[in-house]
């Protein structure tokens, strides 16, 4: 399929496919099943994406990156997204990428100095700490119970959060907290630059979860108790923590839709090639009309969730918010690339459970995606609401209601 993407994004993207097949997927099949990625892999497979010249290309130049339009960075992101370690090679990776692009929007120069430029670089991870175990924010960010008070020129922070992608790894914790307990919430809640290592921080534990994959990604519950921070240490404008997350949760919903296209189709590829070479009743699999007839409507859903999101990311680049297209993008590529990986992994019978390929992976990790960035409820709620907003109650005129007189259409005429 050709997209309107423009000609230096599918460069970008082209160079981003030899780096896929000549380095990165070499590499993930060299390695035994659910095997860990070391650290020394990853420093490897960064510098390949250097000299690829792909690495970081949604970061501007000043702090390492390429310096590629959102838009423009969008397909590369969905090349790397065919393996979990072409992300991480080429610093496209959650959550550090979200964090890093709310750290460019919202950031002072400081804060850049400090914590972007080591971030592109890999120097350093970061975590987003929003989400609250039962009673607090979830998918109602409303209920935040976590404080900041203000005392003399420092923030004390005090709360409770949990399921802080990569919180046991970090070394900055972006933080959401209440500074106006009158205020309604959403014009009530800041962001902070928390050092992990500092007094008060305390990680509980790295939360059992599904998925994870070969790289291990942790999901930390964190306590904040009395932990103080500069004044200097708050990211963005004070009580407007929630916008800051909206710019930064909008276009990372949607980078987390092309690295998953990337994974459904990878996860097609290898169904196709498995079901093509595979026999059984006297004929390939693939020739098998229900095979075929499934692999069809795979392929035609992740080809709508591309447009879709290409749709959305060309709002957003001309200064639209595209909180409905963002959700309608969220919910429908999380369960096309949930059907595709599943769809794969049938295809493939026993192989497709086991760890030499690489779908059992992409099997636990898809799943979170419906969760997430906002569960597929909370984004139907958005998209629901938004169709409702103006219903033509005049479509409804020709009806006959229960207690009117009969009266003669023709005679209105």
């Amino acid at each position: 399929m050709r997209y309107n993407d423009s000609d230096q994004a599918r460069e970008v993207a082209a160079r981003t496919n030899d780096l896929m097949e000549e380095v990165v997927l070499p590499i993930e099949r060299e390695r035994a099943g659910g095997m860990a990625v070391s650290s020394g892999t990853i420093a490897e497979l960064r510098e390949a994406a250097r000299e690829y010249d792909v690495y970081a290309p949604q970061i501007p130049e000043e702090y390492g990156g390429m310096g590629l339009s959102f838009r423009d960075s969008l397909p590369a992101f969905e090349e790397a997204g065919r393996s979990l370690l072409g992300q991480i090679a080429m610093r496209v990776d959650a959550p550090d990428e979200g964090n890093m692009h709310l750290l460019e929007l919202a950031g002072d120069e400081l804060q850049k100095e400090t914590y972007l430029e080591p971030l592109v670089q890999g120097e350093i991870k970061s975590g987003f700490s929003m989400t609250e175990p039962m009673q607090g924010a979830g998918s109602d960010p409303k209920m935040i119970q976590t404080t900041a008070e203000k005392d003399g020129d420092e923030w004390v922070i005090d709360g409770h959060k949990w399921w802080t992608t990569q919180g046991v790894e970090a070394d900055v914790l972006i933080v959401l907290a209440r500074t106006d307990p009158e205020a309604h919430p959403y014009e009530a809640c800041s962001l902070f630059l928390v050092p992990a290592d500092a007094d008060g921080v305390e990680v509980v534990r790295d939360v059992p979860h599904m998925g994870g994959g070969n790289h291990g990604t942790s999901h930390a519950e964190i306590r904040y108790e009395n932990v103080r921070v500069p004044e200097e240490h708050l990211l963005g404008e004070l009580n407007e923590g929630f916008t800051h997350a909206q710019e930064r949760l909008g276009p990372a919903r949607l980078t987390h839709c092309m690295r998953y296209s990337g994974m459904a189709q990878r996860s097609l590829d290898i169904a196709k090639a498995y079901i093509s070479e595979r026999r059984g009743f006297d004929s390939t699999l693939s020739d098998k009309q229900s095979l075929r007839h499934r692999i069809a409507d795979a392929e035609t859903k992740l080809h709508m969730a591309r447009t879709g999101i290409r749709d959305a990311a060309d709002r957003i680049a001309a200064g639209d918010e595209a909180r409905v297209p963002v959700s309608m993008c969220k919910v429908f590529s999380a369960n096309v690339t949930q059907e595709a990986v599943d769809l794969a992994v049938q295809c493939c019978g026993a192989n497709g459970i086991g760890k030499d390929l690489p779908l059992s992976d992409f099997y636990e990790s898809v799943r979170q995606f419906r969760i997430v960035d906002g569960a597929d409820e909370v984004h139907r709620r958005v998209i629901a609401r938004a169709a409702f907003e103006d219903v033509p109650e005049e479509e409804l005129e020709p009806l006959t209601r229960f207690g009117d007189p009969n009266r003669d259409r023709s005679a209105d005429h």
